[in-house]
C-alpha cells in the first residue's frame, strides 16, 4: 500500500488559519479520496466540516451526498486489502435479541461486529462510521493474519440486518408496549364498564325525555349547551391576551460541535406525489448533518411510496424504516416502531406535507437547553399557506392560528394541560419514552400525548419558528380528518376519565377542569350546536305566533348568547393572530363562519358513530404539492447567513422520483 500523500491546496478557496489541522484530518485519506475522485476542494471542505463540527472525517463524508456508503466502504477495502461484503446476512450476526435492539438506538455504529462462518469459526464485519484509518492501516500492518479474519461492511448494511433480526419484537413492542405497562392509559380498549354504562343511561334519559317532555327536555339541553358553550368561550377568551402574529426574534448562533443528535422522524403512507418537497424542506435545516438522523417510516405494502424512496439515492444520514403491515394501521404505531431505532437526545415529527422552518431545530434546542428537564416538549405553530385557494383552506387556517398562535400559548404559559398538534413538537427522548410513547390505538394520539406528559409532571411549551403546510381544500378531504380528531378527542378523553380521581389527583383541580373543556367540551360544544341554533329558530318562530312564556324567552336568550359569543370570540381570538398579509379577505372567514361550525357539528356526529362502530381506524387524509406560498406575518426575518455550512443542500441525489 502506498502511503498517503501530502496534498498541493494552493488555490483552494477560503482557506483558514487551521490549514494545518485540516490537512492532518484529509491526508490520511488521500489515496481513498483519489481512487474515488474526490476534489481538493471537497476534500478540504469535508475535514474542515469534520474540524468546526467536532465530527469524523469518514462521518462527514458518508452525508456529503458525494458517494454512497458502498463506494465509499469498498474503497477503504481496497485500499487496506480487505475483502468487501456485499451484504451482512442477520442470521449470522453473533448477538442476541436484547444487543441487537441496544446497536439499533446507537448513534454511532460498532467498530466491528462478529459474524459466524462455517466451521463454528468467527468472522468480523468493519463497519466502523468513525474510522481511524491509519491507527487501522497500521494495525493490519503489524499482524497480516487480521486480514483473513476482517472484511468490511457499511452500517446501513448492518441497519438492515438489526431491523430483521428484531422485527418480530418491534412490532410487538410497537402495539402493546403501552397497553402491557399502563392499560389504564392505552386507548386499546375505549371504554370500561361504568362509561359503557353511563352511555347507555343518556342515551335512554334523553329519549324518554324527548317523547314525555319535549320542551323540558330541549331547555335542558340548551342549559347545557350554554355551559359548554361558556366553558370554551372563556377559554379562548383568555387566550385572547398575549394572542399575535408570528414573531420570528433572531437566534444566538449555536455552537456547532455542541449540537446533540436530533431524530427527525417522518410517517409516510401514499406519499409519493409531496417526497420531493418534503426532501428539499429536510434539507433546509439547519443542523450539523453528522448529528441529524431523519427516519423516513413506511410500512411495507406501500410499495409506490418504497419504491420512489429507494430510487432517491438518499445520503447516509436518512434511513429508511419499512414497518411490517399490522393492525392498528394508524400514524402512532409506525412512530412507535421507528422510536426504537432512535438514538437522538431530542426527537421530533413531521408529516409529509410540512415544510419546517430551516432554524425550527435550532430554536427547540436552545430552548431546551435554559428549560428544566421538566419541559419534556415544545410545540412549533403550524401555518395555512393555502388560505387563498378554498373556502375551507381560508377557515382551515384561521381556526390554526387561533390555535397556535392564540390558546397553545396561552396554555403552555400557564402550565396547563397542552394537546400537541399531529407535527412538529419536538421532545426530550427520555422524557418521550419514560411516558410510553405514542399509543397506537388512538386517531389523535398527539392530543393524548399531550395529557398523559401533564399527568406524569411533564410540561410543554411552545416555539415560535413555524412549519408551513397546505390544509384541506374541499369538504370531502377535510370531513374525514376531521371526524378522526373528533374522535381521538374522545378516545382520549375516555381513557384519562377511567378513574376521575386519580386525574384530579395528578393534574390539580385547574387542570383538571381544562381538560374537560379542551377534550369534551369542545366535542360537546359541536354536537349541541345544531340543537342551539335550531333553538333560536324554533323559540323566534314561537314567539311571532303565540304568547311567549318565561320559558320561550329564557331558551330563546339563552341560545342566541351562546351562538354569538362562541362566534364572536372564535372570530377575535383567529383575528388578533393575523399577520397583515392574512387580514386580506378576514370578512370572508366572518360570513363562513356559522356554516363552517355546522360543517364541525356533522364530523363531531359521526365521530360518534366511529368510535362505536370503528374506533381505531385512522381516515388517511392526501396530500397534495404545495401551493405557492401567502405572506403569514409581518414577523422579524433573522438576518445573516445560514447558521451551519451547507446545510440547505438536498438530502437526496434526486429529488424526483422516477
Amino acid at each position: 500500500m502506498a502511503p498517503a500523500r501530502r496534498p498541493d491546496l494552493r488555490g483552494s478557496r477560503d482557506m483558514p488559519r487551521n490549514v494545518d489541522a485540516i490537512l492532518a484530518v484529509m491526508v490520511p485519506w488521500q489515496a481513498i479520496l483519489d481512487r474515488l475522485n474526490i476534489s481538493r476542494v471537497q476534500a478540504y471542505d469535508l475535514a474542515e466540516r469534520a474540524l468546526s463540527n467536532g465530527s469524523s472525517f469518514l462521518q462527514e463524508w458518508l452525508v456529503s451526498g458525494l458517494n454512497g456508503d458502498v463506494e465509499i466502504y469498498r474503497a477503504i477495502a481496497d485500499y487496506l486489502g480487505l475483502g468487501f461484503l456485499p451484504e451482512i446476512a442477520p442470521d449470522r450476526l453473533v448477538l442476541n435479541e436484547r444487543q441487537c435492539l441496544d446497536l439499533l438506538r446507537q448513534s454511532a455504529s460498532p467498530r466491528v461486529v462478529p459474524l459466524a462462518q462455517a466451521g463454528g469459526k468467527l468472522q468480523f464485519a468493519l463497519v466502523d462510521g468513525n474510522l481511524d484509518i491509519s491507527a487501522l492501516r497500521e494495525r493490519l500492518t503489524r499482524n497480516p493474519g487480521l486480514r483473513q479474519r476482517l472484511h468490511v461492511g457499511t452500517p446501513s448494511m448492518l441497519r438492515r440486518a438489526l431491523f430483521v433480526r428484531c422485527e418480530e419484537r418491534l412490532l410487538e413492542d410497537s402495539r402493546h408496549s403501552l397497553f402491557r405497562s399502563r392499560p389504564e392509559l392505552s386507548a386499546r380498549l375505549v371504554a370500561n364498564g361504568w362509561q359503557g354504562a353511563m352511555a347507555a343511561t343518556l342515551v335512554l334519559v334523553l329519549v324518554w325525555g324527548m317523547l314525555v317532555a319535549p320542551w323540558v327536555t330541549l331547555a335542558a339541553l340548551n342549559l347545557i349547551a350554554a355551559l359548554t358553550f361558556c366553558a370554551c368561550l372563556l377559554l379562548r377568551l383568555f387566550a385572547v391576551k398575549g394572542a399575535g402574529p408570528l414573531d420570528l426574534a433572531p437566534l444566538p448562533p449555536p455552537q456547532r460541535a455542541q449540537m446533540p443528535v436530533y431524530s427527525v422522524l417522518v410517517a409516510l403512507r401514499k406519499e409519493r406525489a409531496v417526497l420531493p418537497q418534503l426532501l428539499v424542506a429536510l434539507g433546509q435545516l439547519q443542523w450539523s448533518r453528522t448529528r441529524l438522523e431523519i427516519k423516513l417510516v413506511c410500512e411495507c405494502d406501500d410499495v409506490e411510496t418504497l419504491s420512489a424512496l429507494k430510487a432517491m439515492q438518499l445520503r447516509g444520514n436518512i434511513e429508511i424504516i419499512e414497518v411490517p403491515p399490522s393492525e392498528p394501521r394508524t400514524k402512532p404505531k409506525a412512530l412507535a416502531y421507528a422510536l426504537a431505532a432512535c438514538s437522538g437526545e431530542f426527537v421530533t415529527l413531521y408529516d409529509a406535507e410540512d415544510r419546517p422552518h430551516p432554524l425550527q431545530l435550532v430554536e427547540a434546542w436552545q430552548r431546551f437547553a435554559i428549560e428544566s428537564d421538566e419541559m419534556a416538549c415544545l410545540q412549533a405553530p403550524l401555518v395555512i399557506t393555502n388560505i387563498a385557494h378554498s373556502g375551507v383552506a381560508r377557515m382551515f387556517g384561521f381556526e390554526y392560528s387561533g390555535l397556535f398562535r392564540g390558546l397553545l400559548p396561552w396554555l403552555a404559559r400557564r402550565r396547563l394541560v397542552t394537546p400537541l398538534g399531529g407535527t412538529s413538537n419536538h421532545f426530550r427522548m427520555a422524557a418521550l419514552r419514560k411516558v410510553g410513547g405514542w399509543d397506537p390505538y388512538n386517531v389523535t394520539e398527539d392530543a393524548d400525548l399531550g395529557l398523559r406528559l401533564r399527568r406524569y409532571g411533564y410540561r410543554t411549551g411552545t416555539l415560535s419558528y413555524p412549519t408551513f403546510e397546505d390544509g384541506p381544500e374541499d369538504v370531502a378531504t377535510w370531513f374525514p380528518q376531521r371526524v378522526r380528531w373528533f374522535k381521538g378527542w374522545l378516545q382520549t378523553w375516555l381513557v384519562h376519565m377511567r378513574d376521575p380521581a386519580v386525574l384530579r389527583q395528578e393534574l390539580g383541580l385547574g387542570n383538571f377542569l381544562v381538560t374537560q373543556v379542551l377534550y369534551l367540551g369542545m366535542v360537546l360544544s359541536a354536537l349541541v350546536h345544531p340543537v342551539v341554533l335550531g333553538t333560536v329558530l324554533l323559540s323566534a318562530l314561537r314567539l311571532t305566533i303565540i304568547a311567549p312564556t318565561a320559558l320561550d324567552i329564557a331558551l330563546l336568550i339563552f341560545a342566541a348568547v351562546s351562538v354569538a359569543g362562541g362566534y364572536g370570540v372564535f372570530i377575535w381570538l383567529g383575528g388578533v393572530t393575523l399577520g397583515r398579509g392574512e387580514r386580506r379577505g378576514f370578512w370572508r372567514v366572518v360570513a363562513m363562519t356559522p356554516g363552517y361550525w355546522l360543517l364541525l357539528s356533522g364530523a363531531a356526529w359521526r365521530s360518534l358513530w366511529e368510535i362505536h362502530r370503528r374506533p381505531h381506524h385512522w381516515a388517511k387524509t392526501a396530500h397534495l404539492p404545495a401551493r405557492p406560498i401567502v405572506v403569514v406575518s409581518q414577523a422579524r426575518k433573522p438576518q445573516g447567513p445560514p447558521m451551519i455550512a451547507a446545510s440547505s443542500s438536498p438530502i437526496a441525489l434526486s429529488s424526483r422520483p422516477s
